[in-house]
């Protein structure tokens, strides 16, 4: 059995299909801060498997210990965290607790039940604002905020404990900007209150849910005058992960590795897309730049593809396609 802490989450459900897809047996983890508990009826519709759910935190050590107890579980895929940027600046004491703290908590109930084998997901926020691209792993690490903070933090510790003792097996995934949907339209990215990412603003704009899109600055060095990102399907995103699993009993003991496209697309180039995919017009407004954004970032994903024998299949006409999809099926996210 996998335990995936998080596993309700928009990451966390896509990547608990295709681990059964691949043979696996999930079992999920969840406090439904950031989730809704009828995702896991969704992914037995997709599957024909529902997951074991046990509702709680990571931050519960007597849980940890009860489930390390009553299931064999052979690894861990860590999800579980808070995870917008703009919070964590104002709130970075629930950043530090939820994501590191709780963190600990869960490699402290691993050891004492014998899982060494953890695929953590971090972020591509810990390379702070390079500015070269592509970005590989041997880039420097120099997080902007506390949410990258304390994902840094925590692969600093996760090296830690791999360097002392070598039974532990960790693959570290960075990822670049998850987007998309599973093509059933069951499962999607459903945000709390105003989204904080690209598609997820556009595809409520497309449904009619909000009025426009805020462009945050049109006077970059890129081809349009926008920025330019490294767009990443979410279900190439979950196929990473069961890639990172099958890698673990075999290779080093801790291996950060970048999960991205390796190419990159501009604002207007998304937004171009979902309006073929939507058939939809998306008005927008282009407006100062944000403080830290900066020009290109999208990452060098070679060493995925020679390690893990991974590499993304969607281009940006898939993810926009599927993220309409998901939407037209679920105009108020997994509420109806």
């Amino acid at each position: 059995m996998i335990l995936v802490t998080g596993g309700m989450g928009y990451i966390g459900s896509h990547t608990c299909v295709e681990l059964i897809n691949a043979g696996f047996t999930p079992i999920i983890l969840d406090n439904l801060c950031n989730s809704h508990k009828n995702v896991l009826e969704r992914i037995e519709t997709i599957t024909g498997q529902k997951p074991t759910f046990i509702e709680g935190d990571i931050r519960d050590s007597e849980l940890l210990n009860k489930v390390f107890s009553n299931y064999p579980i052979d690894a861990v895929i860590h999800f579980a965290g808070l995870k917008a940027v703009g919070e964590s600046v104002q709130h970075p004491l629930r950043y530090y607790d939820n994501n590191v703290v709780g963190s600990l908590s869960l490699v402290q109930a691993m050891e004492k039940a014998g899982v060494k084998r953890l695929i953590f997901s971090s972020s591509a926020t810990v390379y702070g604002c390079s500015s070269t691209e592509p970005i590989t792993e041997s880039f420097s690490t120099k997080a902007v905020n506390p949410y990258g903070q304390s994902k840094l933090i925590l692969e600093t510790m996760f090296t830690d404990i791999c360097h002392a003792d070598p039974e532990w097996q960790m693959v570290i995934l960075r990822y670049f900007n998850p987007i998309g949907a599973h093509e059933s339209g069951l499962i999607g990215e459903d945000p709390n209150g105003i989204p904080n990412n690209l598609l997820p603003f556009i595809s409520q704009v497309a449904i009619g849910k909000r009025d426009k899109l805020q462009v945050f600055g049109g006077d970059y060095d890129t081809h349009d005058g926008t920025g330019v990102r490294d767009y990443i399907h979410v279900c190439d995103l979950a196929s990473g992960h069961v890639a990172a699993l099958n890698h673990l009993p075999y290779k080093s003991n801790c291996l950060a590795v970048n999960l991205g496209t390796g190419k990159g697309y501009s604002v207007l180039d998304v937004i171009n897309a979902f309006e073929k995919a939507s058939n939809k017009k998306i008005p927008y407004d282009v407006v100062e730049r944000r403080l830290g954004d900066i020009d290109i970032y999208f990452a060098d994903a070679s060493l995925a593809n020679s390690l893990l024998n991974w590499q993304a299949q969607f281009n940006i006409d898939d993810m926009c396609r599927d993220t309409w999809r998901w939407q037209q099926k679920n105009p108020n996210g997994y509420l109806g």
